[in-house]
């Protein structure tokens, strides 16, 4: 086994000790990584919405005590088994993150053909295993993603699945530089969806509540904004000529619904923003012009690397408010009220 020494035999923690209950700092013992798998000493670590699965139970199977966190960057600090068993292509001191997606079985049908986004035993950090809301982690091989060196840990950490989602449901959306794409909300998603919109060539036009992020949409990339408390934003996008794609980022079933309309002739709907509630369409508003829904969920550490890698090449970054460790309570209460401008990471 190749290790490092550590500083101390235990580390800082906020878990969350049963469903529903208020985060705990704690001590715990650093962990020992077995075979397959790496310990990362965590340098920042994102607060996602997500997140709400772990704190109040509402995923099927999580064991508790937990620590949550999906968006982490750190520093592989041991290496499990021995050297070079199936972790050959990461070294100690290398910078690495792990997004949502926290690793496969590789048996599944849905692996054997390369699907592993929708692996049938698909692992979460955060929730199958203790995440990033930790100074030290373990997580499979299979779940790492390599970190650019001119992006920081705490700008890096949200794209791992902020910028990820965005990033990936677009480029796989059909549209094409010069369409119309209308991104639904200007918070945590949307504002790195309008980055990336605009960097992939399309004409961009950003949806809010209110005029108040006018300025700060456009300053994002976008070349429209529509305020949909001020007037009927699926006929505003209409006037432009109906929207290729409305990327869908806040968590609203009834906003997604009321943009249908929206769209152009073979135009899609795609649903990053998670929420419980049902999206209300009639057949007859996709039949006529050929609409689709469609959801997207993040990607895989492939995808995180190109996400990251496009980033860091167009300049995509996502604005943030961070927090120490030992707030963690504070900083989920600053996301989870949408009180922040517009992510909230934890520095270690």
């Amino acid at each position: 086994m190749t290790t490092t020494k550590v500083a101390t035999a235990s580390m800082m923690v906020a878990q969350v000790p049963a469903p529903g209950a208020d985060f705990q700092i704690v001590e715990r013992e650093i962990p020992t990584p077995d075979a397959g798998q790496v310990r990362i000493r965590v340098q920042a670590c994102g607060v996602c919405h997500s997140d709400v699965f772990t704190k109040d139970g509402l995923f099927p199977g999580i064991q508790y005590p937990r620590v949550p966190g999906h968006e982490v960057v750190g520093v592989i600090d041991e290496i499990g088994g021995e050297p070079g068993a199936g972790v050959s292509a990461w070294t100690i001191g290398q910078r690495v993150g792990v997004g949502w997606h926290g690793g496969y079985d590789g048996t599944c049908t849905a692996c054997r053909r390369g699907d592993f986004i929708n692996c049938r035993n698909m692992k979460i950090a955060g929730i199958s295993y203790d995440g990033g809301y930790q100074e030290y982690m373990v997580a499979p091989v299979e779940a790492l993603a390599a970190i650019p060196d001119s992006l920081n840990d705490a700008e890096a950490a949200p794209l791992l699945c902020a910028g990820i989602t965005t990033f990936n449901a677009l480029r796989h959306s059909g549209a094409v530089p010069g369409d119309l794409v209308a991104v639904q909300g200007v918070g945590g998603l949307g504002h790195l969806g309008i980055q990336f919109a605009n960097k992939f060539g399309y004409r961009v036009a950003a949806i809010g509540r209110g005029s108040g992020n006018d300025v700060l949409a456009r300053k994002l990339g976008a070349h429209e904004y529509i305020d949909s408390r001020a007037t009927n934003a699926a006929e505003a996008l209409q006037k432009l000529g109906g929207a290729r794609v409305i990327l869908a980022t806040a968590p609203n079933s009834k906003a997604m619904s009321a943009l249908i309309d929206g769209l152009g002739a073979n135009g899609k709907l795609v649903v990053v923003g998670a929420d419980f509630d049902p999206v209300e369409v009639s057949p007859a508003q996709l039949i006529f012009g050929n609409r689709t829904i469609q959801g997207w969920a993040s990607g895989t550490p492939m995808d995180s690397e190109d996400a990251l890698h496009f980033a860091e090449l167009t300049g995509v970054r996502p604005m943030i408010e961070t927090y120490p460790l030992e707030k963690a309570a504070e900083a989920y209460a600053r996301m989870l009220g949408g009180d922040a401008q517009f992510r909230v990471v934890l520095t270690m």
